[in-house]
Parts: C-alpha cells; structure tokens; sequence
C-alpha cells in the first residue's frame, strides 16, 4: 500500500508559492533592501540614542556598512540592489540601467523606508532620537558639501568595481559595503552621512524631522551624477556599450 504525503508537508510553503512577474520581483527586492538598510542602519542610531550611546559612531557606521553589504548580496541578482534613489539615478546617468525602471525604483525604495522607519517608532517610540532621521550638525553647507562628496565616492566606486572591472557581487557588496561603513563613521557627525535620500526620508516622514531635508535629496543626486559623468569619460574605450 502506498501512502501518499500531503505536498504541503512535503514540499512547505513551495508546494503553493508561485514566483512574481520580473518587474514586480525587482520592485519588491528595492522595497525589501531599502527596509533592510533603514531598519538595520538608521535602527542602529536609534538604539544608541535608547542604550545611552552603546554603540558609538563606529558602531553605526559599521552597522550601516553591513547593512547595505547583507542587502546588496541578498537582492543584487534580483534587481541589483540600488536600494538608493540616488545611485538609482546615476546608474541611469552613466547608462547602466534604463530609465523607464528609474521611477519604480525610486517609488520602492522610499516605500520601503517609510516601512522600516514605522516599525522603528513602534518599537522605540518612547526614546526620542528622531527615528535616526539626518540633519546638519553645523552649517548647512557643511552637510551639503559632505552629502555630494560622500556619494560621488560611493557612486564612483560602484561603477569602478562593477564595470570596468566586471566584478562578482560580493566583491560590489563589500566594496559598497565598506564604502559606506567608512564614510557613516567619519562623516556622520557632521551631516548624518545619509548618501541616500530615501534613506533620509523614511525617518524624517515617521518623525515629522525636516531640518535641511532638501540637502539630502540634492547633495546626493548631484554627487552621483558627477561621479557618473566622470565615470564616462575615465573609462577605457574597450569598456563602452
């Protein structure tokens, strides 16, 4: 007598679990990295300011690093893993990635923000600290010079590491990765070192925080649309198309 196992049983979830249409996976893996940075990173800022400064600015600035090291090899296959409006934009700009995916993309990864930073307030919403929202530390220009130099660094990287040398994902990971590890723990007292408006913009919406917002959507766009525009004339030409 032969006896029959419930496919569910057998196979789990698999057994009715059906693969999304393409685009709709690669707006769900922005979502889901940009969820993963915010709550993992700007989540670090918030439990320092809830555990009387445990962590200390290396710690978030290694937590944001790691962050966008676990998202990018965990969702870059899918759909890259830009998890940044801004690089989103400088891709396009240096013509690695088509426009028509540039508004999508952007609308995912701020949607994804705004989820991470409310269930942020849920959690610690009786801690103050703004959520890990960003704001200038001195002037204005300050914030906004490191907000354009730190992400014309990471973009340059990106497309350094990713194109002309047609690397691996996990060497873009942790070159991303260390990238902005480094830059969020020099720079992060000055200007929050953000180098991402959705990341900014996610915890500034959840905790009503809009000191300077505008720095960090037009310091980073700027920043990686020059690094873009030097990428295009730094290359070899052997590397075009």
């Amino acid at each position: 007598m032969t006896v029959h196992t419930p496919r569910l049983i057998r196979d789990g979830l698999g057994a009715i679990a059906r693969p999304l249409p393409r685009p709709l996976r690669r707006l769900a893996a922005e979502m889901f990295g940009a969820f993963g940075l915010v709550f993992l990173g700007a989540g670090a800022a918030v439990v320092d300011y809830a555990t009387d400064g445990s962590l200390g600015r290396v710690g978030i600035g290694l937590s944001f690093g790691l962050a966008v090291f676990t998202m990018v090899l965990a969702f870059g296959r899918v759909s890259g893993a830009h998890i940044n409006p801004a690089v989103t934009i400088g891709l396009w700009l240096a013509g690695e990635f088509p426009g028509r995916r540039v508004p999508g993309y952007i609308a995912a990864q701020i949607v994804g923000a705004l989820i991470a930073a409310s269930v942020l307030h849920g959690l610690f919403r009786n801690s103050g600290g703004e959520l890990g929202s960003t704001g200038p530390a001195g002037t204005w220009e300050q914030s906004f010079g490191m907000e354009f130099m730190l992400t014309f660094f990471l973009m340059y990287a990106i497309l350094a590491v990713g194109h002309q040398w047609r690397a691996s994902l996990p060497l873009v990971a942790a070159t991303a990765g260390a990238v902005v590890g480094l830059e969020a723990t020099f720079a992060g007292g000055i200007s929050g070192a953000s180098m991402n408006p959705a990341r900014s913009f996610g915890p500034g919406a959840i905790a009503w925080f809009w000191d300077h917002h505008w720095i960090y959507w037009a310091g980073p766009i700027l920043g990686a649309a020059v690094a873009s525009a030097l990428h295009l004339v730094m290359r070899e030409r052997s590397e075009e198309g």
